[in-house]
């Protein structure tokens, strides 16, 4: 079991103790002991055995006895018996946005509603109107967000899946009699969600066998043999597809798994242009199987570099291939040297000082961090005053005396405000070394007045990169309404880096639309918009995103140097 299982186990009898009314410092426990399991350093097992569990803030008995339940058994009593006191559907009506706790057990209270389909009918028909303390407007958007909850429903973030995938590869590479085993599917190709992880596992065992030996490795997991392998699934609803194949096949195997459709289909049309036949059983020549060793043999039997998953969506890929003219994709190394930009401190809602996060930052290669704590309108993120950024900034100054290989740079994320105009006027502007101009507030403009509000911002001079651009929460909420083909027109002419922001949840902007800001002369940001040390592994993230993306480095405004980054923020001063 994962630190993320676990947290989420913990999470989840949270909401149920919240939806049953229950004491608010118990729902609380539950809900701190989350956040601290998911942060453990090292994996659950090492904390359970070392007594770190025990001892981590926000871990208390009754929290410590759940943990360690399903640790050994796969099972947790107290979710148990929640589970029979609260009909399930009261949880999932607590995933709908602006509906909490207080207001479910209203509309269970009053109307008897226990299903989503009943939510519905109620907010259709008109009695959730006219229920006190909701109204039309109200009605209308849990209509919105039930229709949210079901288009993404059966998804996970790209990083929970990446984590689940990578727990099920180290077990089963452990196991007697694999040969190797890798992840497929969208989760290797760096898709930003995906319904499930997708593995393949090179071995002569039967499933069956393979079943046994995994499920007497890993007790809390749940194995059922399915077509061509296995189906795993784990308490909080993830499941993955593991196919088991001979060694000798694992190539076509792993390069089928990963896919997407559309590549496959391009790539067998190629190989049937040079009279060969490539199928899920691999490639073959007039009846013969062509063997190779792995995918990269592979795609050289068809006559083609090798194509790197994030491209392998079906576009263009098998024809750049063909013509030699795929990109050199960026690497996590071309930001060394680099910066890591977009990261939020103590001064506003970050949970470390700013020696830490540059500790870090300078230690895993960066040349500079780029420092940007929320403007003073972000009062609910504890937004910097003006005295505030004095105080800041001095202390930045004494920091960087000590780093003469490094550099702390003083940016600020400044809220752009309702009419487009920038937090904080021109004089405290000028102060920072660059600015991240982001929408937090009124997130329900239409796409005319949003539009023309981000515009407006970019005309500041003082803007430098306008951050998640399209406000999108991945499994949460839509992106706002706006002309991105206008803000990116908008970019290129003012000058403006537009970001990647590499947070989990954000990915913003989509990897769809950089290629094509790319070519049309944007500049593009990677930041890892990161609250914590944790965070700051964003950056990889965001790195994932350019890469499927097709950019390269020189196409990354931070993988430049700090004279070079601060020099394209001076220039947008100067014009």
């Amino acid at each position: 079991m994962d630190k993320r299982a676990a947290a989420h186990l913990l999470d989840t009898i949270a909401t149920y103790l919240e939806l049953k009314g229950e004491n608010p410092f118990k729902v609380r426990a539950f809900a701190n002991a989350a956040r601290a399991v998911e942060t453990l350093p090292g994996t659950l097992e090492e904390a359970l055995a070392s007594g770190a569990l025990a001892e981590a803030r926000g871990i208390g008995p009754a929290t410590l006895e759940v943990v360690r339940e399903y640790a050994g058994t796969g099972r947790a009593t107290a979710l148990e018996e929640l589970r029979r006191e609260v009909p399930p559907g009261l949880l999932e009506m607590r995933r709908i946005s602006g509906l909490g706790a207080a207001k479910v057990r209203t509309l269970h209270a009053q109307l008897r509603i226990t299903t989503l389909a009943e939510l519905e009918a109620a907010a259709r028909d008109g009695r959730l109107a006219a229920l006190s303390g909701f109204g039309e407007k109200s009605a209308q958007k849990i209509l919105r967000g039930i229709e949210f909850l079901r288009r993404t429903s059966g998804l996970a973030l790209a990083h929970h899946a990446a984590r689940w995938g990578e727990e099920i590869r180290l077990a089963v590479a452990a196991l007697p009699g694999v040969a190797g085993v890798e992840v497929a599917g969208s989760v290797r190709r760096r898709a930003e969600v995906a319904h499930d992880a997708d593995l393949v596992a090179g071995t002569a065992l039967a499933p069956a066998e393979l079943g046994r030996r995994l499920q007497a490795a890993v007790p809390a997991l749940g194995v059922a043999e399915a077509p061509g392998g296995l189906k795993l699934t784990r308490e909080d609803g993830a499941s993955a597809d593991l196919y088991a194949v001979a060694p000798d096949r694992f190539a076509a195997a792993l390069l089928w798994a990963t896919g997407s459709a559309a590549h496959l289909e391009r790539l067998a049309a190629h190989a049937a242009d040079r009279g060969l036949t490539l199928g899920p059983g691999g490639l073959e020549q007039d009846g013969e199987g062509v063997r190779c060793r792995d995918e990269a043999a592979l795609y050289a039997a068809l006559g083609l570099p090798f194509v790197p998953p994030e491209l392998r969506e079906g576009g263009d890929e098998v024809a750049r291939a063909a013509a030699g003219t795929l990109p050199r994709l960026i690497e996590r190394d071309d930001l060394a040297g680099g910066g890591l930009v977009h990261c939020h401190s103590v001064y506003s809602d970050g949970a470390n000082p700013i020696a830490e996060l540059a500790a870090v930052a300078r230690a895993a290669g960066y040349g500079y961090l780029g420092l940007t704590d929320h403007s003073a309108a972000a009062a609910y993120a504890g937004g910097l005053r003006e005295d505030a950024v004095l105080r800041q900034h001095a202390e930045i100054e004494e920091l960087n005396r000590g780093w003469p290989d490094f550099r702390i740079l003083k940016g600020i994320e400044a809220d752009i405000l309702a009419d487009g105009t920038l937090d904080y006027g021109a004089e405290t502007l000028a102060r920072f070394d660059f600015v991240i101009g982001s929408i937090h507030s009124r997130m329900d403009m239409d796409r005319a007045t949003m539009t023309a509000r981000v515009l407006r911002a970019m005309d500041d001079p003082h803007l430098t990169i306008l951050g998640h651009p399209t406000g999108r929460l991945l499994l949460t909420r839509d992106p706002i309404a706006l002309d991105l083909d206008a803000v990116l027109a908008k970019a290129v002419e003012r000058g403006v880096a537009i970001e990647i922001n590499g947070d989990p949840q954000r990915l913003d902007l989509d990897w769809r639309r950089c290629r094509g800001a790319r070519d049309a002369g944007v500049m593009l940001s990677i930041g890892a918009d990161a609250h914590s040390l944790p965070g700051l592994d964003n950056m990889d993230l965001g790195v994932a995103v350019a890469r499927k993306g097709w950019l390269e480095k020189t196409d990354v405004l931070n993988t430049r140097n700090r004279e070079g980054f601060l020099a394209f923020a001076r220039s947008r001063r100067q014009t």
